[in-house]
């Protein structure tokens, strides 16, 4: 079983890198493992119990998951679990843990395990897999932290405590 964890600065609050994470239209403008990722019901973010689908982008455009959340506290921690599987992985969990560094700077956690299958390819597959996905997340929240960057602000204002 694959298990990693990951502190990434983020040059935004946790509630601006929380949603900009969550609510897909944006997440879709910065993720690079993802071409369409929405929420069953269509509902702008995912809440504990949703089920979320995505789809894969460039050359991981096969792979689709779902996922359903276990947790979702605002701006504080996110967690879920794939639902069904989506191969190469036959279980997977992921947690995001966002934790306030001053007004406008904060550390985003992100943690996974997963296990992939079959069970009598798992000692071949699993390394590669496990380092291909390390690599992305490093890779996409790098896009992340680019894009708060540039477009905190935006964030910042379209935030629900500042919707009408």
């Amino acid at each position: 079983m694959a298990h990693r964890r990951f502190e990434f600065a983020m040059p935004a609050s946790e509630d601006i890198v929380f949603d900009a994470f969550h609510y897909h239209h944006w997440r879709l403008r910065w993720d690079s493992l993802v071409r369409a990722t929405r929420v069953q019901g269509d509902a702008p973010c995912p809440f504990v119990g949703a089920v979320t689908e995505s789809a894969g982008a460039g050359a991981l455009r096969r792979v689709s998951m779902k996922t359903r959340f276990v947790s979702y506290d605002r701006p504080r921690v996110a967690a879920a679990m794939m639902v069904g599987r989506s191969f190469p992985f036959r279980r997977w969990a992921a947690s995001m843990q966002h934790r306030a560094d001053g007004p406008s700077r904060s550390w985003l956690i992100y943690t996974y395990t997963f296990e992939v299958g079959p069970p009598l390819l798992r000692w071949l597959l699993e390394p590669p897999v496990a380092w291909v996905f390390d690599w992305q997340t490093r890779r996409r929240f790098a896009r992340l932290r680019a894009f708060l960057q540039a477009h905190a602000a935006e964030i910042e204002h379209g935030q629900p405590e500042h919707s009408a």
